[in-house]
């Protein structure tokens, strides 16, 4: 069942991995314009999500591999960053313990399914969009412009409502027994 696992599109995903490094460093470093390389970063970061994606329809390199890291990467980043964010109170705990408890849920629910139905559950594409709205949450808050301030407001609350939304449509694929391995 996982068997290749060295894809470019598997490349994309670990090197989202990596890129955590580089832009905790920079988020905490105090050199001059610090904030816009994280951002530089992050942007290139959530570059290597939409690659790996592309990749892996373009050559024909969909993977359980690949079905599998392409998310966990998005966990691992998503919740480090958050951690990173929570710490220096550029976002909100609530916030990101919504947002790590949802990762959790759907990690947990994912072996569930692996282990009962053996299929290795992709991602859909209202996971996808919830990524992305937490990832414009994270890119305003690292920019910390005070005149953004309302519009990250308002991304902080549009990304609670996506992250439900996206919940739900999981949990639904779940308990409803639909084919893990499609969208939506």
């Amino acid at each position: 069942m996982l068997r290749r696992f060295w894809t470019i599109s598997n490349f994309f995903s670990s090197l989202r991995i990596v890129l955590i490094l580089p832009v905790s460093y920079c988020y905490l470093a105090g050199f001059p314009h610090h904030r816009l390389w994280t951002v530089i970063l992050l942007l290139a970061a959530i570059g290597t999500d939409f690659l790996d994606g592309y990749c892996a329809r373009l050559w024909h390199q969909v993977t359980d591999w690949g079905k599998i890291i392409d998310p966990l990467a998005d966990k691992i980043a998503v919740t480090f960053y958050a951690i990173l964010l929570v710490s220096t109170h550029a976002i909100p705990l609530w916030y990101f313990i919504a947002v790590v408890a949802r990762d959790v849920l759907l990690f947990f629910g994912g072996i569930y399914i692996l282990k009962k139905k053996r299929i290795v559950p992709q991602s859909n594409i209202a996971g996808k969009i919830a990524v992305g709205s937490v990832a414009i949450v994270f890119l305003l808050a690292t920019l910390q412009i005070a005149r953004l301030d309302e519009l990250q407001a308002v991304a902080l609350w549009s990304s609670v409502v996506i992250l439900a939304w996206s919940f739900v449509l999981y949990t639904k694929r779940l308990w409803i027994g639909r084919d893990a391995r499609t969208e939506g």
